[in-house]
């Protein structure tokens, strides 16, 4: 039985809770400091959930880029710098805004042809109604 035992060791310490980094939950000293914080944290998405901020998210990932921001803002790194280094590691999907480019493309024209096609289509529907 103790070996048995022994095998599921690994597994328990596998999935213990990991601590929450310090930042994650409290607020920067420094009034200024923490408003250029929450507002960076309000424009990424959380890689987890996708629908909400990182400011918003409970997700612990989203607990860790809160901190991580928290930490180079009170480093005196301007929040510019940050979210291009969240972008270059996580890519143009963690902002809210992603630039456009040959990959967003789509995300940006879809809307603009669904328009289109919606002002066709009720023109050509009015126009059959009157005659």
């Amino acid at each position: 039985m103790k070996p048995l035992l022994l095998l599921t060791l690994p597994l328990a310490i596998a999935s213990a809770p990991v601590p929450v980094a310090h930042w994650a939950n409290t607020q920067l000293p420094d009034v200024l400091q923490e408003a250029q914080a929450k507002a960076l944290m309000e424009t990424l998405r959380c890689l987890v959930c996708q629908g909400q901020s990182i400011a918003d998210s409970d997700a612990d990932m989203a607990a860790d880029m809160r901190a991580l921001v928290r930490e180079r803002i009170a480093r005196g790194e301007q929040p510019g710098a940050i979210r291009a280094w969240l972008v270059e590691r996580y890519g143009d999907y963690v902002t809210y805004d992603p630039p456009f480019s040959a990959v967003t493309a789509p995300l940006w024209l879809t809307p603009v042809l669904l328009l289109v096609l919606g002002v066709v289509v009720a023109r050509l529907s009015f126009r059959g109604k009157q005659r």
